[in-house]
């Protein structure tokens, strides 16, 4: 057998993400792992071979993969081709968006919007059924949030999906009723909206997130193929950004059939970890089907393992519970989704079944009560690895800070999320946290500090997907106020965030997050050097390369 490299990355600012030989200048792959790192003219001297393929990095920086560790994959994939409206402002342009997009999709059974500014019209006037009737009467059109959590419909919209004279919810849902005893058009949380977004004909790829459910009944040997084949095209919408790993934040069996029917036709792109999605209806014995995901998907392709829960909603539509009153609506605190001894029976029971657990935790109250959750398990449970998560922590109390990592927890953050750092308005999100809060709000540094692990993610489709944009957002954040605490991270610490950290946080550190013989060949070639490129200006990098496994997913 031949000892030569399979592929050759080299000419490259190579930045491993490893302490002990932190630079190089080229990389050598065999098979699926990194044979060699080291200096330009020892690797080619040694293991280049007639069959050899050569990537010239032509200076620029050479990374490991990144690591997307909080994501919707099913859904993003599906919202590539929604009218995206985000940076749009005003009535009359989001008037002209909408009609140009409805004239371009004169069959589609309904019209979908995403990345709505909550402030779209202005600060002072809500979105209403009205708006969007004036806009589009006569098709069913609804419009989501950057944050996927509220939707806005016009009446043709409620009206087929049976909710224009509102509905019975459960906790932490509402469809918001005008003065005239209608649905005044606002749907806050996903079983308000639910009924809409069925009558797009998508439903399997909403299983994950709406239920934790199969789809019933089974979909044809047509309709699997076409879920797999968009399932594909999110895959290769990641590897375009550099991403070669993924952890799902929704899941079901279905999509774990169909990324494994991905990797038996050779088309899988990225490692992807899938959860199990309990949801706050199903009993403690659904666990065992999270048991048997795992015990079937246990590959470094595709993986299970992993118990995905929503404690509570978002700090815009005033569903994110809060340990004191929202600072511009007082007397409430939020709906959480689970009650805390809820929560704790089920922490109890994954934590048993060995499984890791991650939950959607946005204000500091649901942020408490899944610390507790935690705590409670490993106190009747024991001590172990769990490697726990706490996802988005966008405000959290003092207390609370240390607690990660006395727990052992990590703390799952997004750097496009903190309003002002990338994409999102800096109103309403202020107003609803208040002044006195800022301070511990998407308060990465702070938690890094208090010796937490800390890992970055985008939560695509509710950010863009692009780990580049995440780093400058991480290293551009500047706080809101003077005296506030400075949340900012370096360049190799948000690097980390989404290589090093993202391995930790699977369990994968052994094998990939860094450039070493033995990893995972799993790695990026960057279009420039991100070490000498201003952080005003990560923005134009991006990838040329991405290679996962040995094998070049996207190449420019």
């Amino acid at each position: 057998m031949s000892s030569n490299a399979d592929l050759i990355v080299t000419n490259a600012r190579v930045l491993t993400m490893d302490e002990g030989d932190p630079t190089a200048e080229a990389v050598a792959i065999k098979d699926d792992n990194i044979l060699a790192v080291g200096d330009r003219r020892t690797i080619e001297g040694a293991l280049k071979g007639p069959a050899t393929k050569v990537i010239d990095a032509q200076g620029g920086s050479v990374v490991p993969g990144f690591i997307e560790a909080h994501m919707h994959l099913f859904g993003g994939a599906a919202e590539l081709d929604n009218l995206h409206l985000q940076g749009v402002h005003g009535f009359d342009a989001l008037s002209e968006a909408i009609r140009a997009y409805a004239a371009a999709r004169p069959y589609a059974k309904l019209l979908l919007g995403a990345g709505v500014d909550y402030t779209i019209l202005s600060r002072e006037e809500p979105v209403t059924r009205h708006h969007l009737d004036r806009i589009i009467p006569d098709r069913p059109f609804a419009m989501s949030a950057s944050d996927h959590h509220t939707m806005w419909a016009n009446t043709k919209a409620l009206e087929l999906a049976g909710i224009l004279h509102g509905k019975q919810l459960g906790p932490g849902n509402e469809i918001v009723m005008g003065a005239d005893g209608l649905a005044a058009g606002e749907l806050r949380e996903g079983e308000a909206f639910g009924p809409i977004l069925e009558l797009s004909g998508q439903n399997r790829v909403r299983l994950g997130l709406a239920t934790g459910g199969e789809p019933d009944p089974y979909p044809s040997a047509a309709e699997v193929a076409a879920d797999r084949d968009l399932m594909r095209r999110g895959l290769e919408w990641c590897a375009r950004h550099g991403i070669t790993s993924i952890q799902n934040m929704d899941g079901n069996l279905y999509q774990l059939e169909l990324l494994a029917g991905l990797e038996q036709e050779g088309r899988l792109l990225c490692r992807t970890k899938i959860p199990f999605h309990f949801k706050n209806f199903m009993t403690l014995a659904m666990l065992e089907k999270a048991s048997s995901m795992a015990s079937a998907y246990r590959s470094e392709w595709l993986s299970s393992g992993m118990v995905k829960m929503f404690y509570d909603g978002v700090l815009e539509g005033w569903t994110a519970v809060m340990v004191d009153d929202y600072a511009d609506r007082p007397g409430w605190r939020g709906e959480p989704l689970f009650t805390p001894e809820h929560f704790a029976e089920v922490a109890l029971e994954a934590d048993r079944r060995g499984l890791q657990i991650a939950v959607h935790s946005i204000g500091d109250g649901a942020v408490r009560a899944v610390l507790d959750g935690y705590e409670a398990a490993r106190r009747k449970n024991g001590r172990r690895d769990s490697r726990h998560r706490v996802e988005h922590i966008e405000v959290i109390t003092g207390a609370d800070v240390p607690r990660f990592a006395e727990l052992g927890v990590i703390a799952s953050m997004q750097p496009p999320h903190p309003p002002g750092a990338m994409d999102f308005p800096l109103e309403p999100t202020l107003s609803r946290i208040g002044r006195e809060r800022w301070p511990l709000s998407y308060a990465w540094r702070t938690l890094k500090q208090a010796g937490a692990h800390v890992v970055f993610a985008s939560d695509w489709p509710v950010s863009r997907v692009d780990p580049i944009l995440g780093i400058q957002a991480a290293m551009l954040r500047k706080p809101w106020a003077e005296g506030d605490p400075d949340q900012s991270f370096s360049l190799i610490e948000a690097l980390a965030g989404y290589t090093v950290e993202g391995a930790y946080a699977e369990f994968m550190e052994h094998r990939k997050g860094r450039l070493k013989p033995g990893y995972l060949a799993d790695l990026v070639v960057l279009s420039a050097d991100i070490e000498a490129t201003e952080p005003a200006s990560l923005h134009k990098l991006h990838p040329v390369s991405t290679i996962c496994g040995g094998k070049i997913t996207y190449q420019v």
